[in-house]
């Protein structure tokens, strides 16, 4: 099946967020995508890091969900959406599954804040798998899926073929422009995506903003730790690849001895 990851620019507000989700996802739908997944909190956009995003209300944010919905359905094909949500705790950042025909399937929340984060949300506390079609699949989100390996280890252990990585890692105000993905000269964020495929023997989707100083580009991985295919530095834009799922064996990931660590 074929997959997509979309990178766009950081929105303005959530209206450009709602506009350029409907231009992406029809790019993603037109190369035959089955599912599309974007950055990390793009509605209403990742606070901190030089970015200020819009107001987050209950209100506007379940407006953004609803639309979303909509442009599944329109586009027939299922959506990850990175969302601020208001929980009984608080604020969390989630990612929301939505199926080809609008259906919200349900969230996974980040569990592993960053310590810069601890102020802004309230940590998630429960993993869950999701499919779509034939596919089952896992969320992690970029700090915890750089950071703590065990919670893609954990989705390829219970069957998921691919975990999906919405995730923020740049600037537009400072920083360098990559050359040469997966180079000792970037940050280690590529070199992280390549391990948790290949220590889990799965597929990894991780899936960036668009900034003019991006610290790792979208990017999908094979089971073997090979770069399948990944988006321009600091170019906005779709990047589509086909996955075999009989490659996602997890077999490293159901070798691991977990009464060992108990």
């Amino acid at each position: 099946m074929k997959i997509a990851l979309a990178s766009p620019p950081y929105p303005k507000s959530i209206a450009d967020a709602l506009y350029q989700t409907e231009k992406l996802v029809k790019e993603a739908a037109a190369q035959q995508a089955e599912i599309v997944c974007f950055p990390e909190s793009y509605i209403p956009g990742y606070p901190g890091l030089d970015f200020v995003p819009e107001e987050r209300t209950p209100e506007n944010l379940q407006d953004a969900l609803t639309k979303v919905c909509e442009i599944a359905a329109q586009n027939n094909i299922a959506i990850i959406m990175p969302m601020d949500w208001y929980g009984a705790d608080g604020l969390l950042n989630i990612a929301q599954v939505i199926s080809k025909t609008g259906e919200v399937l349900g969230y996974q929340t980040k569990n592993q804040l960053d310590p810069s984060e601890d102020d802004i949300w309230v940590s998630g506390t429960r993993r869950q798998l999701f499919e779509v079609g034939d596919l089952k699949f896992g969320i992690t989100i970029c700090h915890e899926g750089f950071r703590y390996p065990e919670s893609v280890r954990w989705a390829a252990q219970n069957g998921a073929q691919i975990v999906f990585h919405p995730h923020l890692a740049g600037s537009d105000l400072t920083g360098t422009l990559p050359i040469e993905w997966g180079s000792m000269d970037n940050p280690y964020y590529e070199k992280a995506m390549m391990m948790r495929a290949l220590e889990n023997t799965i597929y990894f989707a991780s899936c960036n903003y668009a900034t003019k100083f991006p610290e790792s580009a979208s990017s999908i991985i094979a089971p073997d730790g090979q770069l399948i295919a990944h988006e321009k530095y600091g170019e906005a834009g779709v990047i589509v690849a086909d996955i075999d799922r009989g490659k996602a064996t997890g077999y490293l990931a159901k070798r691991f001895k977990n009464d060992l660590y108990a």
